[in-house]
């Protein structure tokens, strides 16, 4: 067995590059190096050509038109400019009317991308509600409908969570949401590449992606704005010289576009193959973990969920510890944006997991360039660390005598 050190299993914080994409984006720094907006002459019309060919290959990825695809600079930018762009844009009353101006509806175990953007709306005068979810951590069609009002005017639901992977009802939220005259958007950041993707058939008015998570470069993504049926409208929430449609303007990042084109293309030929390939080394993966430790949790649904992303739960561990017992693994207690925070993960509390469980918790996540002998080595390290460290804690050693700790009273001094 031959392995590179430190070994990558967070592949839900980004991906390496593809070195085929590299490949594509090498020429648009030295040789295309125009400005698509240049247009009289024949180096912005050969860049304009790659922006073309790229918003092309994004387009086909997700099912949609060319002319319904945005460049941004990732994700985060795709659903600042989606969730407040509609708000603003299908808002129900007049601001600083004393009414609110429009009721939104998302989940509370959204990605801060989404929830952020939420919370400054609210301050703003919009009304929001922020489902809760069951134990396994999907969120329904029912649940949103339940949720609905006369005044709703936009629904945000991510496709897949970022932490356990766990996929929502996003194609019957989308049918609900098209059924009520209400706009909806999904990010679908760790979805696409990995899974297949129809805006028109799942009934998706706006869609959020980034490129470093699907094998392109970083500082890149997209949003799918649809076009008709409904037609969507957003306001700007960047000005200037009015590139994409208006939407977002700045000049376009050549390089970058070109990437994520080609990480989008290589998703789309190699995506079935791939989707298989992971799920297995992810059961794989798991089943040699839980097969021989006790105390251990797979968070969220068993079955609706991403094929290549895991969260295990380890009781009587904590999780930063088991990190630094397994250095030699890039693995995540929580998402990429929130890992620097001490705090249990919110995600899991969401779904209802303890303080204790949610602090002992590993997201572990494969990738495109993950191997068999890779898997093997992160369980028989992660069991091994485990062990050892339940040896040192007296808690466990009282679980294992049939003591219940949490009928223990506690005396403070």
């Amino acid at each position: 067995m031959s392995l590179n050190f430190p070994l990558y299993l967070d592949n839900a914080a980004t991906t390496r590059t593809d070195p085929r994409v590299v490949e594509a984006m090498l020429p648009a720094f030295t040789e295309t190096y125009g400005n698509p907006g240049s247009r009289n002459h024949a180096f912005g019309w050969r860049a304009e050509d790659l922006v073309d060919t790229a918003r092309r290959q994004v387009a086909d990825l997700i099912g949609a038109d060319r002319k319904e695809v945005i460049f941004t600079s990732g994700a985060t930018e795709s659903n600042n400019l989606a969730i407040k762009g509609a708000a603003y844009m299908y808002e129900k009353a007049a601001a600083g009317s004393g009414k609110p101006r429009g009721h939104i509806i998302t989940g509370n175990i959204e990605h801060k991308a989404t929830l952020d953007p939420c919370k400054r709306l609210q301050k703003e005068g919009f009304d929001v509600t922020y489902l809760e979810p069951g134990p396994d951590g999907v969120f329904t069609r029912e649940m949103v409908e339940n949720a609905m009002r006369d005044d709703t005017i936009l629904v945000t639901i991510m496709w897949a969570n970022n932490e356990i992977g766990v996929i929502n009802e996003i194609p019957q939220i989308g049918e609900l949401c098209h059924d009520r005259g209400v706009i909806f958007h999904t990010d679908a950041t760790q979805w696409v590449g990995k899974m297949p993707t129809d805006v028109t058939r799942d009934n998706i008015d706006l869609l959020s992606l980034s490129g470093h998570k699907l094998y392109g470069p970083k500082g890149v993504g997209a949003l799918y704005v649809r076009r008709r049926r409904p037609r969507v409208r957003l306001v700007a929430i960047q000005e200037g010289g009015g590139q994409e449609r208006g939407y977002r303007s700045g000049t376009l990042n050549v390089p970058g576009i070109v990437g994520l084109g080609k990480a989008c293309e290589l998703c789309a030929s190699e995506m079935d193959t791939e989707r298989d390939r992971l799920r297995a080394l992810r059961d794989r993966l798991e089943q040699s973990i839980v097969s021989r430790l006790d105390t251990v949790q797979v968070n969220g649904h068993a079955e609706k969920r991403l094929p290549h992303t895991t969260n295990i739960s380890f009781g009587f561990v904590e999780g930063e510890s088991l990190m630094m017992a397994c250095k030699e693994i890039a693995m995540s207690s929580g998402s990429a944006c929130t890992s620097a925070s001490l705090g249990p993960s919110y995600v899991l509390k969401g779904l209802g997991v303890g303080d204790d469980l949610a602090h002992s918790s590993l997201r572990l996540s494969l990738g495109r360039f993950t191997t068999e002998d890779e898997v093997n080595y992160a369980a028989d390290a992660i069991v091994t660390a485990v062990t050892k460290l339940r040896e040192l804690s007296p808690l466990y050693d009282m679980h294992n005598e049939g003591i219940d700790i949490t009928k223990i009273e506690w005396q403070a001094h």
